[in-house]
């Protein structure tokens, strides 16, 4: 863990964290997680900075020992109706109803907190500081990380398995070939790029 992080005073914490705010196609994906003390889980770390197979393996180990965790989600539909941001922001609140054990404080990875029931703090780099955060980080990866491949199943000339929806230069291509699915995010740029040229 970078940067030593000073813990709040609080009985019990929850770290949140979410994947695909900057893809163009699926459902942000949050994720609370309370750890138990007494069960530790050792190489918890930013779930970007690990392998494929670490992480799948963390992700088990997680839903094993956490005393509470709770994924939250934003669709498309959402996204393109609040912005990515408040559509973020829901998808922490709905991880951290989600919870079946109250925190009393929840540490959210990022420089904003969603409106919630209890204390919160926004913690900057938090999802390679703040061990509940990181494996946070790592429940919403292996699961947003799933439903692409699931996508790249039912869209297979689109290869979401392998880009997960993020605009990179095959999948703009692709996109323009095939034009947008069902799943894509309508308001981000190039998709409602497409939409209009197509609509014109």
């Amino acid at each position: 863990m970078s940067e030593i992080f000073v813990y709040p005073a609080a009985r019990c914490i929850a770290g949140v964290d979410e994947v695909g705010r900057g893809p163009l196609v699926g459902a942000v994906v949050t994720a609370a997680v309370i750890l138990d003390p007494a069960r530790p889980i050792a190489g918890l770390a930013d779930s970007k900075k690990l392998s494929e197979k670490r992480r799948l393996a963390l992700f088990d180990e997680i839903t094993e020992k956490a005393l509470a965790w709770s994924l939250g989600r934003a669709e498309p539909e959402e996204i393109d109706e609040l912005n990515i941001l408040h559509a973020t922001m829901l998808a922490m609140q709905r991880a951290v109803a989600g919870l079946a054990v109250t925190p009393d404080m929840v540490l959210i990875d990022g420089n904003r907190c969603p409106p919630l029931p209890m204390a919160a703090q926004a913690v900057v780099k938090g999802d390679s500081r703040v061990a509940e955060i990181s494996a946070a980080s790592i429940l919403a990866k292996v699961t947003r990380d799933r439903e692409m491949a699931e996508l790249d199943q039912q869209f297979p000339d689109y290869g979401f398995a392998q880009h997960k929806g993020y605009p990179t230069a095959f999948h703009l291509e692709r996109l323009a070939q095939f034009g947008a699915t069902i799943h894509h995010r309508r308001s981000f740029g190039p998709v409602r790029r497409l939409l209009t040229l197509t609509a014109q």
